[in-house]
């Protein structure tokens, strides 16, 4: 790649001229986000016109996320929604961003995406995180089946799955030395392409051991991105696929006509940032003028103002140009974008197609 980055604002990344010819392949993260007087229906079903469009337009991969329990975000159960939307498009790759195997056994996360990969071959990305993607409850209920939320164990437990997708499938010695082989699919050709997901140095090291590619998730908190990228480059362990190190990072995302639309697009998601992080109850996403009509207090508005400085806001040329520098800041080729524009009144998800329409010419080129 070529080109440098002039130097970091407040408000995100100002580029050179030279930057705008490092073109960053793009990608999607989707949480499939339900809004006041939005029914789940509804949200999953825009979610699955957004991955279309992104299809048309160029986009890489599409992935959706799994949290639980939350009344703004709908993408409980990637598998299945990966599924929809592997059917619904036939270039971009589609996966999870991603299973969080603590609350899953590994046979049966094996079972699914291989399923997965028989229904749309060689296009099933299968990312992995190790965090439980709710609140204690919750992860309690989700663990009442049996399966093991042994956060130490998560190692063994990806090379579980790796090797149970693989077409060889894997093999359970017993004490009494009898073996039993154990294929998550009678006849695999292929298998998912797996990812190792996380924000702290574990995953980072854990990914570079294994040799797995890694995704940074740049768009939950944006602390310690560089150290994390740093270790898994300079650890990374080749495995048997003699592929080198492979890594790209998320940004939250909001682009439109002009940069005052995209600001107000962004304070729906913002405000639910700053709602986790103060404890306040949670609610469907709020609509723009429904956020505007409603303050916070002093310090929800300052978390509010710092995650913004880790943003992509702007208009279309200014969101593609902040891409660009970041992603030659931190040496990646590819930037996954989770589409956070808000709704104003009477609208659907227009904000979030808006978004990826207008960056797309970045997604075009590098496709």
């Amino acid at each position: 790649m070529t080109g440098e980055v002039s130097r970091n604002t407040a408000d995100g990344l100002d580029v050179s001229d030279d930057v705008n010819d490092v073109i960053p392949t793009l990608s999607v993260l989707d949480l499939v986000p339900v809004r006041h007087g939005q029914t789940s229906a509804q949200a999953v079903s825009a979610a699955l016109d957004l991955v279309e469009r992104a299809d048309q337009l160029g986009y890489r991969r599409y992935w959706f996320a799994e949290h639980h329990n939350m009344p703004a975000v709908a993408s409980t159960s990637p598998p299945v929604l990966i599924a929809a939307a592997a059917a619904r498009t036939s270039r971009i790759r589609v996966g999870s961003g991603g299973v969080m195997l603590p609350n899953h056994s590994p046979l049966i996360v094996a079972e699914q995406f291989a399923a997965l990969e028989a229904l749309a071959p060689g296009r099933i990305d299968l990312g992995i995180g190790r965090a439980p993607g709710s609140d204690p409850v919750i992860t309690q209920l989700l663990n009442r089946s049996g399966t093991t939320s042994d956060v130490s164990r998560f190692p063994d437990h990806v090379t579980d799955i790796m090797a149970l997708t693989s077409p060889e499938g894997a093999t359970v010695r017993f004490t009494s030395g009898t073996e039993y082989q154990v294929r998550a699919t009678p006849a695999a050709t292929g298998m998912p392409q797996v990812w190792l997901l996380g924000s702290s140095d574990y995953s980072a090291q854990l990914a570079a051991g294994f040799g797995l590619p890694y995704v940074f998730a740049n768009h939950f908190s944006g602390e310690g991105l560089d150290h994390a990228l740093r270790l898994y480059r300079d650890q990374f362990v080749p495995n048997e696929s003699g592929e080198g190190p492979r890594t790209f990072v998320t940004a939250n995302v909001v682009a439109a006509p002009t940069a005052e639309e995209a600001e107000e697009r962004a304070l729906p998601q913002l405000r639910m940032m700053a709602r986790l992080r103060t404890n306040r109850p949670l609610v469907p996403l709020e609509t723009v003028e429904q956020a505007k009509a409603d303050p916070f207090d002093a310090m929800a508005e300052s978390i509010m103002a710092s995650t913004r400085q880790k943003w992509f806001v702007g208009s279309g040329a200014e969101v593609q140009g902040q891409l660009a520098a970041f992603a030659a800041q931190h040496g990646v080729d590819e930037i996954m974008v989770s589409p956070v524009a808000g709704a104003y009144d009477g609208e659907g998800s227009e904000g979030r197609m808006q978004t990826l329409e207008l960056i797309a010419a970045r997604a075009a080129v590098a496709a």
